[in-house]
């Protein structure tokens, strides 16, 4: 058993971190970060942290390259402040689409990512529906990898959708689509997408029957919305009747909120693991869902050494 459970934030999702210490019942640990007038940043543990086990909630979004380093400053400050163990808690793991070599001469950023927690002081990592699970094995430290699939099933079971097709947009979510196609006792379908470039997809054609049928297209990451709206037009192309979405995490960047406004999907189901709030005022057809009960649930169970498997839906 480790020293005494605390939890931390740095500055990218205050909400969520919120959300997480109200489902403890503990309170955020002080900690400051604050930056120079060039932009470095500076951080100090405003608390002993001396044998404690210590869990740190910062998804690396927007600005990734921001939060990212910031969280490896904080868990340099961990380490040299002598906390028993630390856990790097990631929501969204940023980098996680840069995963292999897939061209000439490219990185392989999020091996490099998970290289840089570790070196920073992370003992282990607590992080949910990374885009390719193989990023697990980056790590030489434990990796809890949780899944967003019980909170959107509940919200999709509260619809109550008839006729209900779950579609996944590629075939890379194909596994995601049907373990949740197979609780909802709903169909499957696929759309083959080519990707053209970077943030930009050009559908080809629809594997399975949505004509007539209530469909939701099922994604673990929502960038610029570009491969959404190509699928929705695919499907209604294909004579899908209604067309809704569902997504882990709402990165939400350039066009994407004004593609969905134009677009005909009725409802875009996202979780909170990056911050949502300025969006849902711009986005009428954003339905935020919280993972808080989800990670806070996971970091009680690390903290006393019980199995986490249960989560793993």
């Amino acid at each position: 058993m480790y020293g005494e459970l605390k939890i931390f934030a740095g500055r990218a999702h205050p909400a969520l971190a919120g959300e997480i210490s109200t489902y403890l019942d503990l309170p955020l640990g002080q900690v400051r970060c604050t930056n120079f007038s060039d932009g470095e940043l500076f951080v100090q543990l405003e608390e002993n942290v001396r044998g404690s086990d210590a869990f740190i909630i910062q998804p690396t979004c927007t600005p990734v390259n921001d939060n990212l380093m910031e969280l490896l400053v904080i868990l340099d400050a961990m380490k040299r402040s002598s906390a028993s163990r630390v856990t790097a808690v990631l929501p969204y793991y940023g980098y996680a689409r840069q995963d292999k070599k897939d061209a000439p001469r490219v990185p392989i950023t999020s091996k490099l990512v998970a290289d840089l927690l570790s070196q920073a002081g992370a003992d282990r990592i607590l992080t949910m529906d990374l885009h390719a699970a193989q990023i697990q094995g980056f790590f030489n430290i434990p990796v809890d990898h949780l899944f967003a699939a019980p909170v959107l099933l509940e919200a999709i079971r509260d619809l109550d959708i008839p006729d209900l097709v779950i579609v996944s947009p590629d075939a890379g979510g194909v596994e995601r689509a049907r373990a949740i196609g197979k609780r909802l006792q709903a169909d499957l379908a696929i759309v083959d997408k080519r990707r053209t470039g970077p943030n930009k997809t050009a559908v080809m054609h629809v594997i399975g029957d949505v004509a007539d049928k209530s469909v939701l297209i099922l994604d673990d990451i929502i960038d610029t919305a570009g491969t959404l709206t190509h699928t929705v037009q695919a499907l209604k192309d294909k004579g899908a009747k209604r067309v809704l979405a569902a997504g882990v995490h709402g990165v939400l960047s350039g066009p994407a909120l004004n593609r969905l406004d134009e677009s005909v999907i009725e409802e875009v189901l996202i979780t909170n693991t990056t911050p949502l709030e300025e969006k849902l005022k711009l986005c009428s057809k954003l339905r935020s869902l919280s993972v808080a009960p989800l990670l806070g649930e996971a970091i009680k169970r690390i903290h006393l050494n019980s199995s986490v498997s249960s989560l793993f839906i």
